[in-house]
Parts: structure tokens; C-alpha cells; sequence
């Protein structure tokens, strides 16, 4: 039985979990800074950073106080440090040392993306293992990250296919501000796509080839403000209906959707998978989950808890590291960058 503490602050989360065998999470505390990076539409690196400061002392405390565990009790301490921000991921790495050498625990350094497709794993207690048959594609479909790899095991995990500019919850996060819905777009338009029509207009979907895997959304996001707004040096547009507004949400999610599943059935015939794994802030999308319903192998998201940055995921995996005897030496990175596990 392994007890790991998991910290993560790669982003504008600030978060620690306790996790129990790599699957029983015993705490998942997360101050979010939703608020201080609204005005902005999108996050600020220097306010994520010193938010962290903030923050990463009083969610530690609560994390452990929900878990009635000590930090003696503990057999590691893990930390999400890579890829990410990189004023942010070093608040989380020094804290993670910190303990680690305080209290003689080993340290585990985790990779956040590949974190994000085990976070499946967790919660499933009663439940009992997932049916997850490798090798498997995943996709990790997030404000910072949209990628696809191919999963031979949790410590096996290599990039096939990533975006070549915006993220897939960027491109949400950018519509919503073209449609003046406030910030973060995804859950405010998934919503209303389920209100609008998405045959009443058409966008583009970019494929970049027959046989690409790799994603491109910064050309829908420009037909989503063409369409909205009008073209420089035409007569602007009058601001958008209602229901203008939820027809341009339907059209926007069908044609992403359209994309990811295209590229996920692209992946499954390349790997061969048996599974299909999807994690991220955009796994929680009601219309992705519709969409993957009725997938030609199985699909497996996680609990909702856990789509969006969290440290549990980070513990989580972590204790399939340590199982294996892959710690780090205090003298852990923090890497903007992602690399593969077996890299």
C-alpha cells in the first residue's frame, strides 16, 4: 500500500491530493483563479505564479487534514513538473523538493499531460479496475494541450499527433470572447450548443491531410469572428440574436468534435487500439462524450472531479513510478515542455 502526495501548479491551478494505491483519492483540494485572469480573457503568467505563492501552503494543509494523514505517514511526494508555466510549475517543484528533503521521502517527477490520461484510473473503487485493453489512444484535449498518443502501458505513452497552434479549449475560450460569454468558454458553450442549430451555419474543419494526426483550430476560431463580427473593410455586422448565438455554439462544437473524432478514428487504425483514453479539461464536454458513445472500441473519460487540472492525477500516476522504482533526484527541472515517459 502506497500513500503519495500530489502537487500540481503547472497552470492557474493550485492543488494537492492524497491518493492510496494509486486510485483512492482521499483528498483533491483546488484553488482555482478563475477570477483574477477573467478581465483578461485568458491566464496571466505572472498573476498565476504569485497566486501560487498564495496558495500552495493553505491547499497542503487541507489536503492533508481531508485525508487524516501526516506527512510522516506518507511513502512519496509528487509533483507535476512538466510541461507548463514556467513561473508556476516552479512554485510546485520547490515546494515538492522542499518536503521531499525535509522529510526524506522520495520524489516523483510527473509528466501533467500524460497525468491528465491516467486520471481515468481514479475514483473507481467500487467499481474495480477499468476494462482497458493497450494498446490504446489517447487524447488530452485542454486549454493548453491537444495530442494525441499512443498508450502501450502507463509508463509506455509516445506522441503521435498535436496541435500546430491553438489548443481545443483555447479555440472555446476564444469564441466565448468573440460572443462576449465571459471566461472559460468551454462549459458556457457546450451548454449552449445543446439550444442552438448547427445546421444554420457551416465552418470550416481543418484536417491538414488524408492521413495527418496532428490538429489545427486557429482557422475556425478566424471563421467564427468573420462570421460574427463581418470582414475589415466590408459594413460590420449587427450584434449577433440570441439565438444567432447559440446556432454559432452548435456549429462551433460540431465542427471540433468532428475534427477529434476524425483524428481519434485516424489514431485507432495506426495503433491498432483497443481502447480509446481521453483526458483533459475537454473530456468533461457533454457533446464529446456524446459524440464517443457509440465508438467502434471502447472510450474511457474520467470523473468529472478530475478532467481539469488536479493533483491527484499527478499522485496517481506517481505510483506507478515509484512501483517501478522511477524517482527523481532533488535536483528536479521544471520543463515548459513535455517529453515521453520512457524518454
Amino acid at each position: 500500500m502506497a500513500l503519495i502526495l500530489g502537487i500540481e501548479s503547472t497552470c492557474d491551478e493550485t492543488a494537492a491530493s492524497v491518493v492510496r494505491d494509486g486510485r483512492e483519492v482521499l483528498s483533491n483540494v483546488i484553488a482555482t483563479q478563475y477570477d483574477l485572469h477573467a478581465k483578461y480573457r485568458g491566464v496571466v503568467p505572472e498573476i498565476a505564479s504569485r497566486a501560487h505563492i498564495e496558495n500552495l501552503l493553505p491547499v497542503l494543509r487541507e489536503a492533508l487534514s481531508q485525508a487524516s494523514v501526516s506527512l510522516s505517514d506518507l511513502d512519496a511526494i509528487a509533483v507535476a513538473h512538466r510541461p507548463g508555466l514556467v513561473g508556476s510549475l516552479l512554485v510546485g517543484v520547490t515546494a515538492a523538493k522542499t518536503l521531499a528533503w525535509a522529510t526524506g521521502k522520495p520524489l516523483v517527477g510527473v509528466d501533467h499531460v500524460h497525468a491528465h490520461l491516467y486520471s481515468v484510473i481514479l475514483g473507481r473503487i467500487a467499481q474495480g479496475p477499468l476494462p482497458i485493453e493497450f494498446p490504446a489512444v489517447g487524447l488530452v484535449c485542454s486549454g493548453g494541450h491537444t495530442a494525441l498518443y499512443a498508450v502501450r502501458s502507463w509508463t509506455d505513452i509516445n506522441l503521435i499527433g498535436s496541435t500546430l497552434d491553438d489548443a481545443v479549449g483555447e479555440a472555446y475560450d476564444k469564441v466565448a470572447a468573440i460572443l462576449g460569454l465571459g471566461y472559460p468558454g468551454g462549459p458556457v458553450l457546450d451548454a449552449l450548443a445543446t439550444r442552438g442549430d448547427a445546421s444554420r451555419v457551416r465552418f470550416p474543419r481543418s484536417m491538414l491531410g488524408r492521413e495527418s494526426l496532428d490538429f489545427s483550430f486557429s482557422g475556425l476560431k478566424t471563421a467564427v469572428l468573420y462570421h460574427v463580427r463581418g470582414v475589415a473593410g466590408k459594413p460590420q455586422r449587427p450584434a449577433p440574436t440570441e439565438q444567432e448565438i447559440t446556432d454559432v455554439a452548435a456549429a462551433f462544437q460540431e465542427a471540433c468534435i468532428d475534427v477529434l473524432l476524425k483524428k481519434i478514428s485516424r489514431a485507432v487504425s495506426v495503433v491498432g487500439s483497443r481502447s480509446v483514453i481521453v483526458g483533459g479539461g475537454v473530456s468533461a464536454n457533454n457533446g464529446l462524450r456524446r459524440a464517443l458513445s457509440t465508438f467502434t472500441v471502447p472510450v474511457f473519460f474520467p470523473d468529472r472531479a478530475f478532467c481539469t487540472d488536479n493533483a491527484a492525477m499527478t499522485a496517481g500516476l506517481a505510483h506507478v513510478l515509484l512501483a517501478g522504482g522511477r524517482t527523481s533526484a532533488l535536483d528536479l527541472d521544471a520543463i515548459t515542455h513535455s517529453q515521453f515517459l520512457d524518454a
